[in-house]
Formats: structure tokens, sequence, C-alpha cells
């Protein structure tokens, strides 16, 4: 394994996702190249509502999506970063207070020390740090601050979000990827990662809300003034579509999927009401002819049940009228045709899909897929972390600091 190369790794409930890298230093010493050398993806075996119920199903899907990746990329790899989402994962915001030196003048460790103050906060015995995720700061009476170092001051406050998950969801898919022969470098909270890939920092400063409709949930995470300021996950996604699909249309849940992936659009009004596919019928090797229509109907409702209760979680935290740059949607439930349809008449806010590939060179193609968001994001994640080896490192200036910070507690 060459010691410049990121492997990331998104385990899904339906379908696990890799994507491997290689990170290339510029002679200059400035942004690194991010190539992407190979991707991969298999049916996820042995997860239920992102949580794993099956170590043996999950470590099978994980070593099908790496190896489909290694092979495309003529590489071996031994350690991967690894995304974890559901409601096992919560979130709360902290503060912390520090006096500022003598000299009046905050420094790097006068950064430090308030972020140590504000993360010092009472975990429960079953759950773990995830990440600590730096806010804004008040210098005195000034709130509003990004960067406060060689400000002068007496008082310095960080506010920071505290992202925590479940010990025991955390150990299962551990052990599920260590038994696939795997080392983890690091478990992100995926939708985080997800948000690299397909944001710009543009879309975080004016307000976006980033909707990921997986396989069991559907997390919503939104930015402002550049910083996170919501996080929240439905238990409802893609599966509960091909479930309806199964009961509406009186077929197993593997035929569902299938006429899903092949007919199904989330907008009916895409579909031509006369055109009819062929699907099981109710006998042995017997055939049927349903409306493509009805399979869009079916499906078009879902989503924008999904997509309302999305609404209805930015609503609560008072982020809607915010949304300068309106609503991204990503996931594998949004490569379905119509979904941004669909979501533009429920948030009556502009609507854009979420791909990745955006300053990666290589076979960015490869991850031009909804799919491929988390996949792509944890690979980013892992470079902006200094995760690459030599071939990766941390920024200039203050990001870079903490950053630097950070990395301690993951």
């Amino acid at each position: 394994m060459r010691p410049n190369l990121v492997t990331g790794l998104d385990i899904g409930s339906t379908k696990t996702c890799a994507v491997i890298a290689e990170v290339v230093s510029d002679v200059t010493g400035h942004q690194p190249t991010i190539k992407i050398l190979g991707v991969g993806a298999a049916r996820t075996g042995g997860m239920r509502r992102d949580v794993v119920t099956d170590i043996e199903g999950t470590m099978n899907s994980v070593k099908g999506a790496v190896k489909e990746a290694e092979l495309m990329a003529g590489v071996t790899v031994d350690r991967v970063w690894v995304g974890t989402a559901g409601e096992h994962v919560h979130a709360t915001t902290s503060t912390g207070v520090v006096a500022v030196g003598s000299d009046r003048e905050i420094r790097d460790n006068d950064v430090r020390r308030v972020h140590e103050v504000a993360r010092a906060v009472a975990i429960p015995a079953d759950r773990e740090l995830l990440h600590v995720i730096p806010q804004q700061y008040t210098v005195d009476a000034q709130r509003g601050i990004r960067d406060p170092v060689g400000m002068a001051g007496t008082r310095l406050e960080a506010e920071v979000y505290i992202v925590t998950s479940s010990i025991t969801v955390n150990q299962n898919l551990a052990k599920a990827v260590t038994r696939a022969g795997y080392k983890i470098d690091g478990l992100v909270y995926a939708p985080l990662a997800t948000a690299l890939a397909v944001l710009s920092e543009d879309e975080k400063d004016v307000g976006v809300a980033l909707v990921d409709i997986g396989g069991a949930n559907t997390d919503v995470v939104v930015f402002r003034n550049g910083e996170l300021r919501h996080l929240s996950s439905i238990p409802w996604g893609g599966s509960v579509v091909t479930n309806d699909l199964a009961k509406g249309l009186s077929i197993t849940f593997a035929e569902a999927e299938r006429a899903k992936e092949r007919y199904g659009v989330a907008f009916a009004q895409l579909v031509d009401p006369r055109e009819t596919v062929e699907l099981p019928g109710p006998g042995p090797g017997t055939k049927r002819e349903v409306t493509r229509e009805l399979i869009a109907h079916i499906i078009e409702q879902r989503v924008d049940e999904i997509l309302g209760l999305a609404l209805r979680e930015i609503e609560h935290a008072g982020e809607l009228a915010r949304l300068g740059a309106g609503v991204v949607l990503t996931g594998g439930g949004a490569a379905l045709g119509g979904a941004s349809d669909v979501a533009q008449s429920v948030f009556g806010l502009p609507v854009r899909l979420g791909t990745p590939g955006e300053g990666l060179a290589g076979l960015a193609d490869s991850v031009r897929r909804p799919q491929f968001a988390t996949a792509a994001g944890l690979v980013l994640y892992a470079v902006q972390q200094g995760g690459a080896g030599s071939g990766a490192g941390f920024g200039e200036g203050f990001f870079g600091r903490i950053l630097a910070w950070l990395k301690e507690f993951f």
C-alpha cells in the first residue's frame, strides 16, 4: 500500500460504497491534488437502520465494496475512514469561557484552553465523543468572531457543537470492518463528510440545508455563516419507498427494489401515463403489465412525506427563512428522477442535486453520483485531517490550527 492513499468507506443500510484516492502533494506546498483511483459498491447485508445486526453480513459487504475499488484502482489498501450516522448520533451545543493573559492578546493557547473548557461536559457511559466542532467566539462583548487569535480582550468565550454516538453501535461497526481485514483510521459523522463533497463554501456561508436520503434514514444538516447550525436524522429513507412499492404492487421486496431502480421516478408528471412495464405476476413464472405512472405515484407520495418531515426539522430549528442557498439533495434516494422537483414543491426554495467531483482529479466521473457522496466526502475529510501520510497536511492559518486541535480527539 502506498503511503499517500486514502480510502473512504460508507456502510449504509442498503448499499456499501468505497472510494480509493491518491493524494499528490503540490511542489509549491499548496493544496494537494486528490486523484480518484477506484470506486466500489456492494449491497449491504447485516445492517438495519444504520446499525449492525449481523457482523458477518456487514463484513462481507465491506469486503465486496473495497475489493471492487481495489481492482479498479490496481492497488491494495489496509486502512479506511468510516462514516457513521443514524438515530444513535446526537448533538448539543456547549460554551466555554476563559480569561485572557495579562497582555490582553489572544493566543493559540487561549483558544486551546477555551476549547477544553467547552468540551468538558458530562457524556453518558453508553456514549462516546465523535466530534467537537467550533462554532463561533465572543471576545468580551463582541460576538460572531471566527478567528480570535491576535485580537485584544480580557474574556474569550467559545461556542462548540458536541457530537456523540452510541459506543455499542460504533464497536460493532468497527468489528465488522476489522474482520474484513481493514484498520479504521477515523470514524466520522457521515453527513459532515458528505457536506465536504457536495456543498460549496459560499452555500455554507449564506445558508444551506443538506438533505441526505439514505436507505434507512434521511439526515438533515444545516449550515449558515460557514458553521454547522443543526443536524438531525429522520428514521425514513429509500427502504420505506421500496416497501410501499412491494405492498402497492403485490410483489416481493427484492422485486420492488428492482422496479424502483429500473422504472422508478419521484415525480409522476415526468412519466407518460400510457407507458406500461412488465412485472412478476401472482403465479410462478407469470408476468403482468403495470403502468409506470402507478409506480411513480407510489414513489412520489412517500418521497413527498419524507421531505415534508425534513422541512419540519428545519422549521423547528428556526432555519428555514435563513437558507439563502436553498436545499441540496443527495444520497441514493435523491438519485431518483424528479426528486428535485418534489423537493422544490415541498420546501419552496431553490433545490439542486448534490454530487461529488468538484476539486477531484483522476477518475472523478466515477463518483459523480449521489450514492458516492459520503464515501468521496470521507476521502476529503481524511485529507483535511492530514490522514493520507506525507501526501496530505493541514491548511495554514486559523482553520489549520483548529483542525490540528480537533485531530487529538478523533
